[in-house]
């Protein structure tokens, strides 16, 4: 029998498990989570604080009930203290306070990612929060329903924290965005897509405080301000939603680490370790956009990952086929998708990069109804011409559009190539000369 123990049992650990019980019957499945949850989906949570949704339920695809349906012994509240990996065992307490050694043969971490803190005073204070796990925005919304909280500061402008905005307001509350860089979503896209999102922002009465460092936050018990270096601002509630670490917590002094600690996998998600795999936020992942490995925290990447370790550490050889970091948001109706390396980053690392813009409607002008413009972008290596990037906005839902250039990127091809591709049209979809077409043409 191969023993497997699966440590961490949200997106990344539910696929491993879910891939191990439905392939390998001669497996024994062994899963610790310190939390009280399975498979919360997190990118859901502005929605649920913005109340666009009814409640939390449908946030949840998986539960203890169902692992331990397929044959998993599946321990809740149960926190991995450490592991001997020489000795193959793992040492947890479970949730009556007993302890226990349990050996494996195949093991594979999910430890997820922690929310950055930054070591500032005031932190402490009560209404200061995190937003990463269910039990973070339900208490969130409990506070919310209080009179006390009508100035909401989101300090951190990437996704989390531009949706996290977007929810407070659709709250009533006041709200102000906090970013030491001077835009939102800079990792994700370039300046021209950004400012869309900003003035987004501000048409629905969003304050942006960006390119302002916080300094401290100010109160007595409880969050009254937050300072920076350019001035202060009202907080009953501050959110940080900085970023994110790695959990490395088990593996850190005997695993080769990432330059910001993340455990480094090869493409069967093993780790420097044999035997030892890590899979979602605690791994990195191998990004075909710089042909290298990188580290994106992605929902998807983290259940692909854990397919990928799961057939491994069953027996079966397979390799991933790396990722773009393929991404989106939407808020307030503004939809932007993007994959792989905006041209600013491209530059950032010294790649030679050219980018071609097309601006047009999605659908022919003869059509009335429902017929935004769209915005288009697509990054392209000049000495090579293969694709390494696209960003999309548009009110419409063109985001079936980025899954086109994430498999361009993966497969490297040109932006000549793109250029001919048979790409259908009829108008109650696009248009004969359309956006993407356009803008590999006008490619120089």
């Amino acid at each position: 029998m191969n023993k497997i123990v699966i440590v961490g049992a949200n997106h990344a650990g539910t696929a491993a498990a879910n891939t191990i019980m439905g392939n390998y019957k001669d497996a024994k499945v062994t899963i610790f989570d310190a939390n009280s949850n399975i498979s919360f989906l997190g990118c859901g949570m502005a929605l649920w604080i913005g109340e666009q949704i009814a409640g939390a339920e449908g946030l949840f695809y998986s539960n203890k009930e169902k692992l331990e349906a397929q044959g998993a012994v599946v321990h809740m509240e149960a926190p991995v203290e450490s592991i001997d990996f020489d000795k193959k065992i793992v040492y947890a307490t479970l949730k009556d306070g007993s302890k226990v050694e349990e050996s494996y043969d195949k093991i594979i971490l999910a430890t997820g990612s922690m929310p950055i803190i930054p070591d500032i005073p005031g932190r402490d204070l009560e209404n200061v929060q995190k937003v990463k796990l269910y039990q973070h925005a339900d208490e969130v919304i409990q506070k919310l329903k209080t009179e006390d909280i009508k100035d909401v500061v989101v300090v951190g402008a990437g996704y989390i924290g531009v949706e996290l905005a977007e929810a407070f307001e659709r709250n009533g509350k006041n709200v102000t965005l906090i970013d030491i860089a001077d835009t939102c979503l800079p990792a994700y896209y370039d300046e021209e897509f950004t400012e869309l999102m900003k003035q987004n922002l501000k048409d629905h009465g969003i304050k942006l405080a960006f390119g302002e460092k916080v300094l401290e936050l100010k109160g007595d018990t409880k969050v009254k301000e937050v300072v920076t270096d350019k001035g202060t601002h009202k907080a009953d509630m501050v959110v940080l939603s900085i970023g994110f670490r790695p959990n490395n917590e088990l593996g850190k002094d005997k695993l080769e680490l990432f330059r910001n600690g993340a455990y480094v996998v090869n493409k069967n998600q093993e780790t420097s370790i044999k035997d030892v795999y890590a899979i979602g936020d605690c791994a990195t992942v191998y990004d075909n956009s710089i042909q290298g490995t990188n580290y994106i925290a992605l929902a998807t990447n983290a259940v692909r990952s854990g397919i990928v370790a799961a057939h491994n550490a069953g027996g079966t050889a397979l390799e991933s086929a790396g990722v773009q970091g393929s991404n989106g948001i939407c808020i307030y109706d503004l939809k932007m998708v993007s994959t792989g390396l905006t041209l600013a980053k491209a530059k950032s690392l010294g790649i030679d990069a050219l980018a071609t813009d097309y601006d047009d409607l999605q659908k022919p002008e003869f059509i009335e109804s429902e017929n935004p413009s769209v915005k288009i972008r697509i990054v392209y290596d000049k000495n090579t011409r293969v694709i390494i990037g696209a960003q999309m906005a548009s009110t419409y839902d063109m985001s079936m559009g980025i899954h086109m250039f994430s498999l361009a990127i993966q497969e490297k091809v040109t932006i000549d190539k793109l250029a001919l591709t048979d790409i259908f049209f009829l108008p109650h979809f696009n248009k004969p000369y359309n956006y993407i077409t356009m803008a590999a043409i006008s490619a120089k």
